[in-house]
């Protein structure tokens, strides 16, 4: 499809720039059948679902993925953090800012005696990265910051905010894995989700651990021209088990988030033809599934295994975008996308939510 047809206006006004507290949220409800919608909070989040509901959401733990040092002219650098590259933690696939002067060679100093230089530059623009030592969770933890998308407007190199290395993470994270937030989670609250315990409704967790493939910008003029990036999948064999009970029961699978509408839909492919192109291998009954997937998906995508999804609101000509409009129709989203605008609702990562059911 042409990529111009996930474009809309946005006023800056509109994207949200703080974070409000967890849980403070509106919420529109988006009828996935008739286009109908409703306003609510997200803290009516357990009356809006029903009992027997299967909520799944994404546990990972966003890491202070940037940051910054000087070369040695004194010029501040960028260091974003996109994987650890071998068991030592000293070597890392990285995105330089500025990139024009980031060749093999270019050292950084950094915070705490640290100093990193440039390997190699790989065809995408990506860095290979020699730190002088581990990066380990502790010294990241004190000079990484917090990787905020470029749209929430921060000053370059200055320490984080407490509150934004707080409201960035979901209060169920677990592992450090992501390089940015699985937002859709953020709106919740442990109080939230105990009522929807109380309510009936079941939870369950998974992890894709959010890469650059997830907000890579769109450049094409087409769809089909486009690829994601491969981000690694856990599905423990529990989840497993309850999505395929929910199936076979009758009940619906809700998620939460675009990462995991796309982890369970490359899971339900890989489970039944093991056509999925990025599976590492094909997962037995009982186990764990461990895999990578770059599963694209844009209007025309059968949805199998989720029914529900909840999510923000998305950036235009981005794959999220896409495929929120291929689980309720481009026109139907577009639409909410205007209503949402017109009732004062904001968007991106620490706006307002939305619940298409």
């Amino acid at each position: 499809m042409r990529v111009d047809l996930f474009d809309y206006d946005l006023p800056a006004g509109r994207i949200a720039q703080e974070a409000r507290p967890r849980g403070a949220s509106r919420l529109l409800v988006l009828g996935r059948a008739d286009g109908s919608m409703a306003h609510r909070r997200f803290a009516e989040l357990p009356q809006i679902l029903r009992p027997g509901d299967l909520l799944v959401r994404n546990d990972v733990r966003v890491r202070p993925a940037r940051l910054y040092g000087r070369d040695r002219e004194g010029r501040v650098v960028e260091l974003f953090l996109l994987s650890r590259l071998d068991d030592t933690g000293a070597l890392w696939l990285c995105l330089a800012k500025p990139g024009r002067r980031a060749k093999p060679g270019f050292t950084v100093r950094l915070e705490e005696g640290l100093s990193a230089s440039v390997d190699e530059v790989r065809e995408d623009g990506s860095r290979i990265v020699r730190f002088d030592r581990a990066l380990a969770a502790d010294l990241l933890e004190r000079i990484g910051r917090t990787p905020l998308p470029p749209y929430i407007r921060r000053e370059p190199g200055a320490p984080d905010r407490a509150e934004d290395r707080s409201a960035y993470q979901t209060v169920f994270a677990r592992e450090p894995l992501a390089v940015a937030a699985p937002t859709a989670g953020l709106h919740f609250t442990a109080e939230i989700l105990q009522a929807l315990v109380a309510r009936g409704v079941e939870i369950a967790d998974l992890t894709l651990a959010v890469g650059p493939g997830t907000f890579k910008p769109v450049t094409a003029d087409d769809t089909d021209a486009h690829e994601m990036g491969a981000e690694e999948v856990s599905i423990p064999a529990g989840t497993r088990a309850a999505v395929a009970r929910a199936k076979r029961d009758g009940r619906r699978v809700v998620a939460v988030g675009t990462t995991v509408a796309r982890s369970l839909e490359a899971a339900s492919r890989r489970e039944a033809t093991g056509a999925e192109p990025s599976a590492a291998r094909d997962d037995p009954p009982g186990a764990d599934a461990r895999f990578a997937t770059d599963l694209f998906i844009t209007p025309g995508f059968e949805f199998r295994a989720i029914d529900a999804l909840l999510t923000n609101f998305h950036l235009p000509r981005s794959t999220l975008l896409m495929l929120v409009s291929a689980f309720a129709g481009r026109e139907r989203v577009l639409a909410a996308y205007e209503e949402a605008k017109r009732e004062g609702y904001l968007f991106y990562s620490f706006g307002d939510a939305m619940l298409i059911e």
